[in-house]
This record gives C-alpha cells, structure tokens and sequence, in this order.
C-alpha cells in the first residue's frame, strides 16, 4: 500500500524508497535501537534482506511505512531528505478498523520531538474517515477511518512508554517474558489508542 506524504512542523513523512537502504541498514545494526524495540541487530536482518525491503516497503499489502525525515526548509527547498527514522502502521484490518503502529529512529535523533510528532501525525492519518473532505495530507479521501490503533513497547523502554503515554496511549496488559533482553528477559506492555480518546487529545493540545 503507497503510504501517502504527511506533513508536520518537525517531520516530513514519505514512502520509504531504495534509496533508504543505507541509513536502515544503520539503524539495524545499532544495539541500542534493537534493545529499546525488541528488534534485534544485525544478527537477525541481512544487508540483503535490509536493501530488499528498502525496494518494496512502499507496496507490500496489509501496511504502511514511512521513511521520517526532517520537515526543515531553506529556500524554498527541503534542508535535506534523509531518513532519521522509520514509522509504519502493519497489521493493518478495515474490518475491524485497527491497525497496529511501530515506530524506529535512529540514534541522533531520538528524544527531539521528531518521533512524537512522526506519531500523531500518522494516528492523524489512521483516524481520519476515508470519505473525509480534507485528509491529514490535504487531499479528499485520504485517511484510513480505523476506530484503534495499538502497539507493543518493552517494559524496560521507559522513555518510550512515557511517549506514548503522554499522546494518550492506554496500557491493556503484559505479555509476560515476551522479549529477550541480553541474557535476561523483558515483557511487552501492549497499549492502545481509540479514536475518540485521540480526538480528545486534539482538541486538548
């Protein structure tokens, strides 16, 4: 599914493209990242696999990804295009109207605001009827319509869980043991956000 371009006043969120392959490839082999996702490091993706889905992330069904660079202008132009991070909304049922959202940056620019932003403007996007007259990106149509949107952050990631806390995610429970953690273990704490509580938020900020 072609993710559509969102806009914020940080963040400029577009299709990831093949051109993406280097900077995914850094962030998976940062141990710090795959510690604080659960995703793992170059152990478990090769650079193959990672050039691979750089080439096709755009139309694979069923999900949305977005490479999150940074919405700064100079001039007219873009300051620059570069991936400083990856968001994706998978799992994606308009049966059931949900979806479930994964979010990724890379080291530098992590705690800057650029993820948070890179959230909610795609909760916008998840949120907005499909039929609505203006969607997050300006154009007729362009939202998914779902009624929740949930994901799943290690319990140790406090930083994380603080975020999305703060942009009114619910923790639902804990899948006990559910991410190795080095030698040890940690549990993924399952959160959510409906529609009407991110609409709130909105109209709270």
């Amino acid at each position: 599914m072609r993710s559509p371009l969102l806009h914020g006043e940080l963040v400029r969120l577009r299709p990831i493209e093949p051109r993406d392959a280097d900077r995914l490839w850094a962030s998976v082999q940062d141990p710090d990242g795959g510690r604080l996702t659960g995703m793992g490091t170059s152990g478990s993706s090769t650079r193959a696999e990672v050039d691979a889905w750089a080439a096709t992330a755009a139309t694979v069904p069923g999900r949305y990804d977005w490479a999150v660079t940074a919405a700064a202008v100079r001039d007219g132009e873009l300051v620059s295009d570069d991936l400083i991070g990856e968001i994706a909304l998978d799992q994606v049922d308009t049966g059931r109207a949900s979806a479930n959202l994964r979010l990724r940056m890379l080291r530098d620019y992590r705690g800057r605001g650029y993820g948070r932003e890179a959230i909610s403007q795609v909760l916008r996007f998840a949120f907005t009827p499909a039929d609505h007259p203006d969607g997050p990106d300006g154009s007729p149509g362009a939202g998914l319509g779902l009624h929740r949107v949930s994901l799943s952050v290690m319990s140790m990631n406090t930083r994380a869980r603080a975020l999305y806390d703060s942009l009114g995610f619910r923790e639902e429970g804990r899948l006990r043991d559910a991410y190795r953690d080095g030698d040890g273990w940690a549990d993924a704490v399952v959160m959510s956000i409906l529609e009407d509580e991110f609409r709130a938020g909105e109209g709270a900020d």
